[in-house]
């Protein structure tokens, strides 16, 4: 089973502060973007493509080995998603979709997801549970209900799909569609995702104060 890795890094770095798209924002001195790569080699993905933003190409390809396909992202992640789908090698079985903003994958994790698309599941998600309160509400603020969290889990990435499964998905989503995960892509196509265990480590660095969490786990 080949297996290519998207990775999503053509977000911007306004909500970490950074004046750097933040795939390029350091960890432990390195990108995270790196790191990100780094996690799905040694999960077993034989190559990567990296979405990157607009007229940064030279900045990524001097960041990242240069066996790592670069390709122009989107203004949204599924417009990027799509281009590093039409990216990859079509030789490749199945995808594996990652936020370059999830730097300490365990590589565990993402043998878990490759696991499951090479015991036939077209799509596979890894989760986690929901352990807080979470609340409905309204548009005053009022809570207007409290879901059961044994039915609840939060999405991490990478997300695994039959190639085939996922560019036929796109392919039928609308053109300035913008969904939240790659999931919900192939959820709309009908397509059933299974579940596999994430890991509290692949947390994703949106703002500062993860950034700060990434480097004391990393200087542990």
């Amino acid at each position: 089973m080949h297996a290519v890795g998207i990775v999503a890094a053509a977000g911007s770095g306004l909500r970490l502060g950074a004046d750097v798209p933040k795939a390029l924002v350091r960890l432990a001195g390195r990108p995270l973007v790196a790191w990100s790569v780094d996690a799905l080699r040694a999960g077993g993905v034989d190559e990567v493509v990296v979405t990157v933003p607009s007229g940064c190409r030279d900045a990524f390809a001097a960041a990242l080995p240069g066996d790592v396909r670069l390709a122009e992202g989107g203004a949204s992640r599924t417009a990027s998603v799509r281009a590093g789908i039409d990216a990859a090698s079509p030789g490749a079985d199945v995808v594996l979709v990652h936020d370059a903003a999830r730097p300490l994958t365990p590589p565990d994790m993402v043998r878990r997801v490759l696991a499951a698309l090479a015991a036939g599941h077209p799509a596979v998600v890894p989760v986690l549970p929901v352990v807080d309160t979470t609340v409905v509400v309204d548009d005053d603020g009022v809570i207007t209900g409290a879901p059961p969290r044994s039915a609840l889990r939060r999405v991490q990435t990478p997300q695994g799909f039959d190639r085939a499964v996922l560019a036929s998905a796109y392919a039928a989503l609308a053109a300035d569609a913008d969904l939240t995960d790659d999931a919900a892509v192939v959820r709309a196509a009908g397509v059933a995702v299974v579940t596999v265990a994430g890991d509290e480590r692949a947390a994703k660095v949106t703002v500062a104060h993860d950034l700060a969490l990434a480097e004391a786990q990393v200087g542990r």
